[in-house]
């Protein structure tokens, strides 16, 4: 900066002048004191890591935990935010982490609200390096959306969801049916976060928690209340059951229908076993540690109280998985002898089921904790299950 020529003026002139000279060299107000009254993106707080005061917007992406590492579901702590200016970003050097002190963690903590997920935020504090990455430490506000809240009490996030809740969530598929509405649902919940097959057992955890005893899980087919501990291969321990099973297209139990936990669930191994990769129909002998459950050489009956609940995972699956993005085209038929195909049967009396068991409350909460906390979306036809007609009729 050349103050050379302003030196000779009077001395009004020369406050003037290079206060003139300041807010050129230093734009859109990110120097000393005055950082705060302008808000940067997360593009300009990043080139600013100096040490000054600034106002940040931008969209919450995860919990950063390493220099290069950003979870995006099963938090682990409320310490930390990673915030980016698109809020589909998944490049951590355009992110910047936001250091989440005690006065703000009830609120804008991750593992406490896992639903802040995808929301704006703004925050003010110091522009300074975070896990030896561009960050903004000690905040003194912190609010949702672009405008700033100066109080130092944070006000709790409302709603449940990152949106205004499932009408929101269903708002492009408002009005439709058919195909129609299979396109439009498809579309929404294909945008999701990707579990590894690790990942699953800590979901399942959270997701079929026992309502009436938080160490435990309930069993789909079994019925049976177990410590969430006792997973593994034993014979009296609990795995990890394909819904849709897993040779039916020969996904595995690669990232992505595999590791989809909106069709896994525990399950005692030897009834795991007993379904194996049989379609889904009435009829057969009883399942020995399974009380109302039948099988046959072909097909699998479970129990009245989830035969709801395994008609709208197939169904989920069907609409999530149309073989655009790499992964076989699941459609569920009226057969019973599908083999390998992608195919799962049977579907007339999956729509009977899915009649016949409407979601119950622990339907509903599964769903909503997967949205929550792990994946990001949600199964249609629990929160709607009059579609499961609408598109198969």
């Amino acid at each position: 900066m050349n103050i050379k020529c302003v030196t000779r003026s009077r001395p009004g002139r020369l406050i003037a002048a290079v206060v003139l000279a300041v807010a050129v060299a230093f734009p859109l107000g990110v120097t000393g004191a005055a950082s705060a009254a302008t808000t940067l993106t997360v593009a300009q707080a990043l080139a600013a890591q100096d040490g000054r005061t600034a106002t940040v917007t931008g969209y919450v992406i995860g919990q950063p935990t390493a220099t290069t590492t950003v979870l995006t579901s099963g938090f682990t702590a409320d310490t930390a935010i990673a915030i980016a200016d698109q809020a589909g970003e998944t490049g951590t050097a355009r992110m910047l982490y936001v250091q989440v002190t005690a006065a703000w963690r009830s609120t804008f903590g991750l593992l406490t609200n896992p639903s802040l997920r995808g929301r704006q935020v703004t925050a003010t504090g110091t522009l300074t390096a975070y896990f030896s990455h561009g960050g903004l430490k000690s905040p003194t506000a912190m609010s949702l959306g672009g405008g700033t809240t100066p109080s130092p009490t944070p006000t709790p996030t409302p709603g449940p969801t990152g949106t205004a809740g499932p009408d929101a969530y269903y708002a492009s598929a408002a009005g439709k049916t058919g195909p129609a509405l299979r396109t439009a649902l498809h579309g929404i919940i294909r945008v999701q976060t990707k579990l590894s097959y690790d990942q699953v057992w800590d979901a399942l955890k959270d997701t079929d928690q026992d309502p009436a005893n938080p160490a435990n899980v309930v069993l789909l087919y079994s019925g049976r209340s177990q410590s969430k501990t006792s997973n593994g291969g034993g014979a009296n321990d609990w795995n990890r059951e394909h819904v849709w099973a897993k040779s039916h297209g020969d996904f595995g139990t690669a990232t992505g229908p595999g590791t989809d936990v909106h069709h896994l669930r525990p399950e005692d191994v030897s009834v795991n076993s007993s379904r194996g990769n049989k379609d889904f129909d009435s009829g057969g002998g009883t399942v020995a540690e399974a009380p109302g459950c039948y099988t046959d050489a072909d097909s699998f009956e479970p129990r009245d109280a989830v035969k709801g609940d395994v008609a709208r995972m197939i169904l989920y699956m069907a609409i999530r998985y149309e073989g655009d993005d790499g992964w076989p085209d699941l459609e569920p038929n009226d057969s019973v002898s599908n083999g390998s195909a992608p195919r799962l049967g049977r579907l007339s009396k999956l729509l009977a089921w899915n009649d016949q068991d409407p979601p119950d409350a622990f339907e509903k909460r599964r769903n909503q904790r997967i949205h929550e906390r792990w994946q990001g979306n949600r199964n249609p036809f629990v929160d709607h299950p009059e579609w499961a007609r609408s598109i198969w009729g």
